[in-house]
């Protein structure tokens, strides 16, 4: 605010230069001088021909006539003062009124039309930024109110519009967005932020979550392909699960909506308030297939190396679904790429062994885990393995490599 009262005094004070600069500039009385110059160059004339008068004897009283000449002379010089004077005196009496009419337009015009106390009160909103982030982050981030979210938007618009490179700036505005329903303006901050950060998980799961909700089907495209990025890493986000359901279940695509689903339940347990509700959307998604309840069920594993393990990274990983009693022939089994671990995998009834047998047919079941080093999977001296323990349909999995044949 202080650097807008120093501007507004610089151009009022250019203004008023401005105002006097024709008065600075003009000559104070171009008659006065050419009148004084012409006296003067009269009275050295005239004393000439005065001294050639004397010297042929026709004057006698030279200084007498002298004496006239230079009273004659002075006679001009208190008139040119006054004149002076006077225009002076005009040259104020049109600039100081005007400096006053300048002030007084500019002030009184900013405050009757300037917005001065909008003005202010987008600076205390922009300086309570922190309060109103801290607010919204909070467990009791939904307590705000619009005005508070109002507020919150145009202290963010304002800091991105100098701070333009703050990746997590562009998040929040866009996740506020996402929450009003903003569309176009979702989609734009998240994929400043991502433009930012793009392999940041947070960004990447706005960006594919803004992008699902678009109309174009480039931009749902694009969601998924980021939402298949994100479900290849070590440590998978339940909201990445959820979007890819509701994307397939928005594609009719029900077998993978119950899949992502069935995921979903088991990462959070039967005794998270969540469960219930995805059974009903799993149960939704049956009918929709004509399928009874109760099948679709899938398995997630779990899966952490011991520390003595040194594995090849160009090996594979073999995970296989048995029945209770550790029977040798598995009833699902799936093949993947080392990675990285800790990570997580699920097996489905796409990955049963036999077609009658399917893999959600299982009410309880044990996994086994092997690092395929040479692939074949017949050979297995030198492998590394491990076993889970029996568990039921729908509990979690976890299974810990720390054996080697």
């Amino acid at each position: 605010m202080t650097l807008f009262w120093i501007a507004s005094v610089i151009l009022i004070a250019i203004a008023i230069v401005m105002i006097a600069l024709p008065f600075i500039k003009k000559k104070t009385n171009n008659d006065a001088e050419l009148r004084d110059e012409l006296n003067k160059a009269f009275y050295k004339d005239r004393l000439e021909e005065l001294e050639e008068e004397t010297d042929e004897g026709l004057v006698d009283n030279q200084q007498d006539l002298i004496d006239d000449l230079k009273q004659s002379l002075l006679d001009d010089i208190p008139a040119d003062n006054n004149k002076q004077q006077e225009s002076n005196t005009s040259a104020l009496a049109v600039i100081v009124p005007s400096a006053l009419l300048v002030i007084g337009l500019s002030y009184g015009l900013y405050f009757k039309f300037g917005a001065s106390d909008d003005v202010t009160q987008w600076q205390q909103v922009s300086a309570n930024l922190p309060a109103l982030s801290k607010k919204l982050m909070s467990p009791e981030g939904a307590a705000l109110s619009d005005d508070e979210m109002a507020d919150l938007t145009l202290a963010l618009r304002t800091r991105l519009h100098y701070q333009p490179d703050d990746s997590t700036g562009w998040l929040l505005l866009g996740r506020i967005a996402l929450a009003n329903r903003d569309i176009d303006t979702a989609i734009g901050s998240m994929k400043k932020a991502y433009n930012l950060e793009p392999e940041n998980t947070d960004v990447m799961l706005g960006y594919a979550q803004a992008l699902m909700l678009s109309q174009d089907d480039v931009d749902q495209d694009k969601a998924r392909k980021i939402l298949g990025k994100l479900v290849q890493q070590d440590y998978v986000d339940l909201r990445v699960f959820s979007l890819l359901a509701f994307d397939a279940f928005e594609r009719k695509d029900f077998p993978a909506a119950v899949r992502y689903w069935s995921i979903m339940q088991q990462m959070i347990g039967p005794e998270d308030s969540r469960y219930e509700m995805l059974s009903r959307s799993i149960e939704n998604a049956q009918k929709q297939m004509g399928q009874q309840v109760g099948t679709g069920k899938s398995v997630a594993v779990s899966i952490s190396l011991g520390e003595q393990v040194n594995a090849d990274p160009n090996s594979s990983l073999i995970v296989s679904v048995h029945t209770a009693d550790g029977s040798p022939m598995p009833v699902a089994a799936a093949r993947y790429p080392l990675g990285t671990f800790p990570r997580t995998v699920v097996l489905d009834d796409g990955n049963s062994m036999l077609q009658d047998r399917k893999l959600s047919s299982l009410e309880s079941l044990m996994v086994r885990v092997r690092i395929d080093s040479d692939g074949n999977v017949a050979t297995k001296q030198g492998d590394w393995f491990g076993e889970s323990e029996a568990v039921k349909m729908g509990e979690p999995v976890e299974v810990m490599i720390n054996n080697q044949y």
